[in-house]
């Protein structure tokens, strides 16, 4: 039995849930998310709050009833609050900017990159190089977030590229440090 599976999700106010035989779909004032049901999991709605229970003892089925409710878990506080992910832009000359739906990177390249954003899906650049990446589904921003890290990654010798606003990259010393 899974102890995140068995937490109660809380439904807030202006949230509405609709549990279909093999989908679930939460719907808020950002918008709407639906996602299929995984697994023999039934989901029961009971005043302001979300049960999952399973509905047989197989292990797949306990693996599974704590994802499907970090799942539903995600859906509800996507719709209600949103997602963010923030990233770096560090080099000299390098920059980022926001075009519509679309990102354009000068990162070094002999060109400028264009990353196409998909519907859902927001990205504003700061002035000192920061990328918000901004949705409603949570797995969609990472995605997003991880394919734009992609473009140029962080690189170990001079730290140049796009990293996380969190992550640390270690320098590595070139070939004159290692002369003695």
């Amino acid at each position: 039995m899974s102890r995140i599976g068995k937490m109660p999700i809380p439904i807030p106010d202006g949230v509405t849930v609709k549990i279909d035989e093999d989908s679930i779909s939460v719907k808020g004032p950002k918008g709407t998310l639906t996602r299929k049901r995984v697994g023999n999991i039934d989901i029961k709605k009971e005043d302001n709050t979300l049960r999952l229970v399973t509905l047989d003892d197989e292990r797949q089925t306990g693996a599974y009833h704590g994802l499907m409710r970090s799942l539903v878990n995600n859906m509800v506080i996507g719709v209600t609050t949103g997602f963010t992910k923030k990233l770096r832009i560090v080099g000299v000359g390098y920059r980022g900017e926001a075009k519509g739906s679309t990102l354009v990177l000068n990162v070094g390249y002999s060109h400028p990159v264009e990353f196409a954003l998909p519907n859902g899906i927001t990205a504003t650049v700061t002035k000192d190089g920061v990328i918000d990446v901004e949705g409603i589904d949570k797995e969609l921003v990472g995605d997003i977030a991880a394919k734009i890290r992609k473009v140029r990654k962080p690189d170990s010798y001079k730290g140049k590229g796009i990293r996380y606003v969190d992550e640390v990259v270690r320098i590595k010393p070139g070939k004159s440090a290692s002369k003695g």
